[in-house]
């Protein structure tokens, strides 16, 4: 399966209406993924929500990516899930990777260690994540990761590398320049008066590294 381009995190949104407009722009506007994050939540919003978020998703032809719970991308049917520090099950890797199975995706946050980054590999990741790579609003006490960590890893694990953590569309092409194949982007898009533009600005990136 091809991992490359722009990962759209939703924002903790509690009006479902409001969280699948903002989602749909980003996704009319080209972003490959989406990664459903909502950390306020109680659990049955959230599942109406990343319901709702596969959805709009499969409409797009995107995939959609669970944060932090394996269990609810498989209750689902989601692409995948996307897991930090303690949030596979049992704290094993091999557990979140049995769980989903072959099919979906597996993607791990590693923050700015690479001996993280080899457990993952080797618990059969899809992708691996570095960041903060710059400052962040959304975390904003988060660890700062190099640059030439994405390279690093790249080369050492051959595995599509996930950038994370005060992406803009300024520092983006040195992000990709850099090794990374995704670009998980929060507030820039979500933020911007037109999130579908904003979307399709960080997708020409990728298109004219390619070329």
């Amino acid at each position: 399966m091809k991992l490359r381009g722009l990962c759209a995190v939703t924002l903790d949104d509690l009006l479902l209406p409001r969280l699948s407009a903002l989602v749909k722009a980003a996704l009319d506007g080209g972003a490959q993924f989406v990664q459903y994050r909502n950390k306020i939540a109680p659990r049955p919003l959230r599942r109406a929500q990343a319901a709702e978020m596969l959805r709009i998703c499969r409409a797009a032809g995107a995939r959609l990516i669970v944060n932090d719970d394996v269990w609810l991308a498989v209750e689902i049917g989601a692409d995948g899930a996307h897991l930090g520090r303690g949030d596979a099950p049992g704290g094993s890797l091999l557990a979140a990777r049995e769980a989903l199975g072959p099919k979906r995706i597996l993607g791990v946050s590693c923050y700015n260690d690479l001996g993280m980054a080899e457990e993952a590999a080797q618990a059969g990741a899809d992708y691996i994540a570095f960041g903060s790579m710059f400052p962040s609003r959304t975390k904003p006490g988060a660890v700062r990761a190099p640059l030439e960590l994405l390279g690093e890893a790249k080369r050492r694990f051959c595995l599509p590398v996930a950038a994370i953590g005060g992406i803009t569309l300024d520092n983006a092409p040195q992000l990709i320049d850099a090794g990374a194949d995704i670009l998980a982007v929060v507030s820039d898009l979500f933020d911007a008066m037109d999130i579908k533009t904003r979307a399709d600005a960080y997708q020409r990136l990728f298109a004219t590294e390619q070329a």
